[in-house]
């Protein structure tokens, strides 16, 4: 009976889940929208391959030209109040009824520059009607009253809502389709208008909005601040940010740029800021369209549901951005601010017509956030970065079988995942591999300037890419894009000494079928001979192919791909003579971090003992922390004492991933080394890595050391936090009243996750009472949760509750 209960309460925390949108996904995941729980909403829909669930951009009956919003947001009560203003013009022909996207909203009038007949309200539109039809092209416009209290698409932070009352704000919310819920609109990205928004707020707050800054009045305690964007976007893009703020201001040439953050974090806020203004120098070279609107402001908001949001001008960001200097580069907001401000160009000035098309929008953003990466940091960088996103995003996705282009959804929210974000930006990579780098910048040029202010398919970038190129690249977007998964390679090579020549057998392994495609790319063998390297283009076309490349000796490097230009899962068989040498060549990253992983399996002495000096002394940071990931997984003690000798390494990236490392071993060993870690490490996020890593441990010394950081001072408690979560590991009944007092006694110093995480940590102590009394006391704490202003709270509450599996929380379900 316990497993069906805990089955229950999982399918009921998913239809939370799909309620409230809200992502309890790891702090340090938050790049846009993109995450994992779209797939589990998607795993529990059983309709979803009904032929009839395919998702086609709706019918658009007029041309919106502009649409104003005048509100009043009233924060005690938590709604919003105003009049919409739309301005437009039918499509084609007669029009005799308008409707709108509208979720409950109260509608109170209805009136037109022609007469308006009538209008209804359901749950989901409103639908006006007119005296008689308008005819198409006639300009006309309509004002509807209306107010509301949004659960979605609009949101209150305020003290009532567990807050601090000095960071009193409001924001929206827009995309996929959450417009709807605050404002009459067409809520789809096939319409786009100018658009202007005026609100009245308290005189102490501070309004944003999209575009420029029409003007500011102060009349009876009340302000009114004016936003007006003069150039069209898309509903979804539309946003309105309200309440008390700090501002920072920079400019990049003529376009101001500022980023405003809640009063109580203030004094960490120039940690997120500090790249903005190269980050829009880079992509105004490198794009060749320049900044395309007026302005660029950014501003956080707490618990918000997502990374980021870019809308346009101004970037709606998560709290949890927010970092301290202490972390060192740890934490950074870099990579955040390029994939929004990518979006200013990539989903703002061009936009996907609907969701099956969403990559043109995140695969950009993706990618040109990678090439950030690759501007600052040097190649390696731009390499490193898509390394991570094949092997730990794209290839454990290897048995999905959707492809990117795909409308065969329930939510629009299930295609921000895997496809559109990391394996969107390797389409674009490997395009810019195929094209080279000026024609490809002269491509996204084009394709930019011929589309601008428009919506997109991916029909209209092909069409400018074999425009430009000359050539046909049907087969390339329809093995990448069109159909699904990637090519899996096994590939032998030996060497044939007589004839001098090296035999290279590459193998696709994928299942083929209707479905997945037998891949054709073309790619390149390397082969070192001494200081010398020799190159060998080939095109990979048939499912096992024999290469014989005739060289002045035998190679002391074998590498396929050697430019990683191929979104393909390679297994590679060499000797390791041959991965020694490729671990000590310079000019090859990747290589590096290939020969790292084939080495730590090997699991011998000489294969470790090079794996650990690549840990210490390789000179790029990825493959140092790769080093420290693979000597994680090798139970030797050869392994450990190799990770063990680079707990103090300079790079806290590279400290981390050591850290995470030992953290896999289990034994007085690394008990201690933990133990040394908590009590030495400055870094609050290594530190707190050791800490959850203490976890497993039931020694007096490991609980001490946990229970210590429980009245630790940190930034966002995260020390504390980590406590939390470790002493909930132990699964040790007792200390179940340990984390109650925790949660009880902090509380108010608690972020939304970290409480959540408490929550969590509690019922994985409570579940392993005995004592009916004590096992009650954990679900009564649990279930007062429930009832918690903050949302993020709740569904955590409902998480631990299923944990717990106690049968009398289904009372209060």
């Amino acid at each position: 009976m316990v497993w069906q209960f805990r089955f229950l309460l999982s399918l009921l925390v998913f239809w939370v889940l799909a309620i409230f949108s809200s992502r309890l996904v790891a702090e340090e995941q938050h790049i846009c929208r993109y995450c994992s729980a779209a797939l589990h909403l998607r795993e529990i829909d059983d309709e979803d391959d009904a032929p009839d669930s395919r998702k086609y951009a709706p019918a658009r009956y007029i041309d919106l030209l502009h649409l104003k919003l005048d509100v009043t947001p009233d924060f005690k009560r938590r709604t919003v109040a105003g009049t919409a203003t739309l301005d437009f013009v039918p499509i084609a022909k007669p029009l005799s009824e308008l409707q709108l996207d509208a979720v409950d909203l109260d509608v109170t009038a209805v009136r037109g520059s022609v007469p308006v007949a009538d209008f209804t309200v359901t749950r989901e539109h409103l639908t006006v009607t007119f005296a008689k039809p308008l005819a198409a092209g006639q300009r006309c416009s309509l004002e509807i009253d209306y107010s509301a209290e949004p659960h979605e698409g609009l949101y209150f932070r305020t003290p009532e809502l567990g807050y601090p009352a000095e960071d009193t704000h409001l924001f929206t919310q827009g995309e996929p389709q959450l417009g709807r819920h605050w404002f009459p609109c067409h809520d789809y990205p096939n319409e786009r208008s100018t658009t202007e928004i005026i609100c009245h707020v308290p005189a102490g707050m501070t309004v944003l909005s999209n575009g420029r800054l029409l003007g500011e009045a102060v009349a009876d305690g009340m302000k009114t601040v004016h936003w007006r964007q003069e150039k069209p976007h898309v509903s979804y893009l539309i946003t309105l940010v309200a309440g008390y703020f700090a501002k920072l201001e920079d400019l990049d040439r003529e376009v101001p740029l500022a980023f405003y953050v809640q009063p109580s974090v203030a004094q960490h806020a120039a940690n997120s800021f500090r790249d903005t203004a190269d980050i829009m120098q880079f992509y105004n070279q490198e794009i060749g369209v320049p900044f395309p609107w007026h302005k660029y402001f950014q501003v956080t908001v707490h618990d918000f549901q997502f990374g980021g949001m870019e809308n346009t001008s101004m970037t709606t960001l998560a709290h949890r951005t927010i970092f301290t200097a202490a972390t060192e580069n740890v934490r950074s907001g870099r990579k955040l601010d390029a994939h929004e401000m990518a979006h200013q160009w990539f989903g703002d000035l061009v936009t996907c017509k609907d969701w099956s098309q969403i990559w043109l929008n995140e695969g950009f953003a993706t990618y040109y956030s990678h090439l950030y990466e690759g501007h600052k940091f040097g190649r390696d960088a731009l390499l490193y970065g898509l390394f991570y996103d094949a092997n730990e995003k794209v290839f454990p996705e290897h048995e999905d079988r959707r492809p990117i282009i795909y409308n065969r959804y329930d939510n629009p929210i299930e295609q921000f995942d895997f496809r559109a974000y990391p394996k969107g930006s390797w389409v674009l990579h490997m395009l810019r591999s195929q094209l080279g780098e000026t024609l490809y910048r002269d491509v996204i040029r084009t394709y930019l300037e011929r589309h601008a202010f428009t919506s997109v398919t991916t029909p209209d970038l092909v069409k400018v890419i074999e425009e430009l190129s000359g050539r046909s690249f049907d087969r390339f977007f329809d093995q990448w894009v069109y159909h699904p998964r990637h090519p899996s390679l096994e590939i032998e090579y030996e060497w044939l000494a007589e004839q001098k020549l090296a035999h290279v057998t590459v193998q696709q392994t994928q299942e083929v079928d209707d479905e997945v495609l037998l891949f054709e790319f073309p790619t390149r063998l390397r082969f070192w001979v001494g200081e010398q390297a020799v190159d060998h283009p080939i095109e990979i076309n048939r499912e096992k192919q024999d290469f014989f490349v005739k060289l002045p000796a035998q190679p002391t490097i074998v590498r396929f791909d050697p430019e990683y230009t191929v979104l393909a899962d390679v297994e590679f068989e060499k000797s390791d003579k041959l991965l020694l040498a490729q671990l000590k060549n310079e000019r090859d990253m990747i290589g590096r971090i290939l020969a790292v992983h084939a080495l730590a399996e090997r699991e011998t002495k000489t294969t470790l003992a090079a794996v650990g000096k690549a840990l210490r002394d390789d000179p790029f940071f990825g493959v140092r922390m790769q080093a420290a990931q693979t000597l994680g997984e090798v139970k030797k003690a050869e392994a450990f004492a190799e990770l063990r000798r680079s707990i103090s390494a300079s790079d806290a990236r590279v400290r981390l991933a050591v850290v995470e490392a030992i953290g896999k071993s289990f034994s007085r060993a690394a008990q201690q080394t933990l133990i040394q870690i908590v009590q030495q490490e400055k870094n609050s996020a290594v530190a707190a890595e050791a800490i959850r890593s203490l976890g497993k441990y039931r020694s007096g010394a490991a609980q001490k050391a946990v229970h210590k950081q429980l009245d630790s001072i940190s930034f966002r408690n995260e020390l504390a936090v980590a406590a939390i979560e470790a002493t909930g590991m132990q699964k040790e009944p007792a200390w179940s009243e340990i984390v109650m007092r925790a949660l009880v006694a902090r509380e108010a110093e608690f972020t939304s996750w970290g409480l959540s995480v408490g929550l969590k940590a509690l019922a994985e102590s409570g579940r392993h009472i005995e004592n009916p009394r004590g096992r009650k006391n954990v679900e009564q704490f649990l279930r007062h949760y429930i009832e918690h202003p903050k949302k993020q709270v709740r569904v955590a509450a409902v998480e631990a509750l299923g944990e717990l599996g106690d049968s009398r929380s289904l009372a209060v379900l």
